[in-house]
Formats: structure tokens, C-alpha cells, sequence
């Protein structure tokens, strides 16, 4: 297999198992934002590792033979990461464009305004507290939605890293070009 059909095998299956972390993601959502539910959210949000690393491991065995290195795992993580980033900033956007009217940021804003005491005893200024209450009120859905995928995707590149090095499998050398039947 070539270089460039290996990076097409691992964008192939990420885009997939990027959907399927973007579902897990919008169940953990949900969740949190509709059922109010979040200890079911908190419990969907800290599976996506094992998620992963589960998805990384069928990727090495179906895809693979059984062998992935650490680089090729690394980047299914990364591309997992991506995609699921992307489709879950698109179910993010509708629902604070169509769902949410405001309640998202004012529930921010009233967690912020309940521990600015706090703040204030750390040496923050109260004005600076009150322009950041400003700024979370002015934010648009879409900036909401990017906001939330760029943070998605730094984060999932760091998890990416371990499950990268706990699924990497190296193989026989004599039999590494072949797959098990």
C-alpha cells in the first residue's frame, strides 16, 4: 500500500468514527442542555477516550491486520478529532440558533456573577468580571460553535497522544505486509 492510500484509509475510517464520536458528543449534549441531565452528559463527555481508543483498536484489527504504529495512530486520532469536531460544531450551531435563545449564556453568566466574590478576594478587578459577563452575552451562535469546536479539537489532539501509544501494535517482521484471515 502506498503512502497516499494509507492516508486515505486512516481519513476514511476517522470520518467515520469521527460521526460516531460526534453522536456520542450530541447524546452527552442533549444531555446536559435539554434533559438536564448531567451526570448522564458528565458520563458520556469522559467516555470519548475510551471511545477512541476502542474505534482505534477496530481500525488496527479490521483495517490492519492487527498492526498500527504509533504515527498512523496518532493520526486517526487527530482526524477522529477533526471530523467529529466539525459535525458537532454543526448540531451546536443549530441548536443555539433555533433552541437555546440566550439560556446557554445567561447560565454562564449567573455561575460567573455567583462566585465573583471569589474573584474579587483572588485581586480581579469587579469591571473586569462585568466585561466578561459583556462579551459572553454578545456572542453569536456561530461563535459559540467555533469556540466549542476549536476547543474539541486542541483537547483531542492531546488525548490522542496516549491512545495513539496504548493501541500501537507492532508486527512480525517476516509477516508484516500480510493480513490474517
Amino acid at each position: 500500500m502506498t503512502k497516499i492510500e494509507s492516508f486515505m484509509q486512516v481519513k476514511a475510517f476517522a470520518r467515520q468514527d469521527g460521526m460516531l464520536m460526534a453522536l456520542l458528543w450530541t447524546a452527552s449534549f442533549a444531555c446536559y442542555t435539554l434533559l438536564k441531565a448531567g451526570a448522564i452528559a458528565d458520563l458520556l463527555t469522559i467516555s470519548t477516550p475510551i471511545f477512541l481508543a476502542w474505534r482505534m483498536s477496530k481500525f488496527r484489527d479490521y483495517a490492519l491486520g492487527g498492526i498500527i504504529s504509533f504515527r498512523r495512530g496518532l493520526l486517526h486520532g487527530i482526524y477522529t478529532f477533526f471530523y467529529a469536531s466539525l459535525a458537532f460544531a454543526l448540531v451546536q450551531f443549530a441548536y443555539f440558533q433555533f433552541l437555546d435563545n440566550g439560556v446557554f449564556a445567561q447560565t454562564i453568566c449567573k455561575a460567573l456573577t455567583e462566585v465573583t466574590p471569589l474573584y474579587e478576594q483572588s485581586g480581579i478587578d469587579k469591571a473586569q468580571i462585568d466585561d466578561a459577563i459583556k462579551t459572553i452575552n454578545m456572542l453569536t451562535p456561530i461563535q459559540w460553535a467555533f469556540m466549542f469546536m476549536m476547543q474539541n479539537f486542541v483537547v483531542g489532539v492531546f488525548i490522542s497522544l496516549p491512545i495513539a501509544l496504548v493501541c500501537r501494535r507492532k508486527g512480525n517482521t517476516q509477516n508484516a505486509g500480510k493480513i490474517n484471515a
